[in-house]
């Protein structure tokens, strides 16, 4: 699984002018599930972007949780994040799970979120979204956990 984190001050998704997912201070969460993806991987980054310390102290140092500071999480579904760009001009999919093996991922990473006690709004899956953000800092990581039964390795300094 992969997701690209941003710090915002506000984020909302909207689908055919229909505002489906908005939150104000917090954390806006671009969910990519791979094929061999399992809701163990959901659970492990729901718990690190959940704990993520990236808001300031009074004193500005990145020491507190999106929970500590009273903030929300804005779980955005978007296979893209999978795109292969190695090769040729137009990105390859095939590395991206299915929309029907994604779509329980990405329900039990939200679900995880929930039992972190964050406050979490969501995108629309399988939908044309319109994504809006404010990014604080700006703050943006990118976390990613390979698939257990694959044998890869995380990145360095993910684990």
């Amino acid at each position: 699984m992969r997701t690209l984190v941003q710090r915002v001050t506000q984020a909302a998704v909207t689908v055919d002018s229909r505002t489906v997912g908005s939150i104000e201070r917090g954390l806006l969460v671009f969910v990519g599930v791979g094929r061999e993806d399992t809701v163990d991987e959901a659970e492990w980054l729901a718990k690190r972007v959940a704990g993520l310390r990236v808001f300031e102290t009074p004193d500005g140092k990145m020491n507190l949780s999106v929970n500590e500071v009273g903030g929300s999480v804005l779980a955005v579904p978007q296979f893209t994040l999978y795109g292969e760009c190695r090769k040729g001009m137009r990105p390859d999919f095939i590395n991206a799970a299915p929309p029907d093996a994604a779509r329980p991922v990405f329900d039990a990473f939200v679900d995880a979120l929930r039992r972190e006690k964050a406050t979490v709004a969501t995108g629309a899956f399988r939908e044309h979204m319109h994504v809006t953000l404010v990014n604080d800092g700006p703050v943006t990581l990118w976390i990613e956990r390979a698939h257990a039964a694959s044998g890869a390795q995380a990145p360095v300094g993910v684990q």
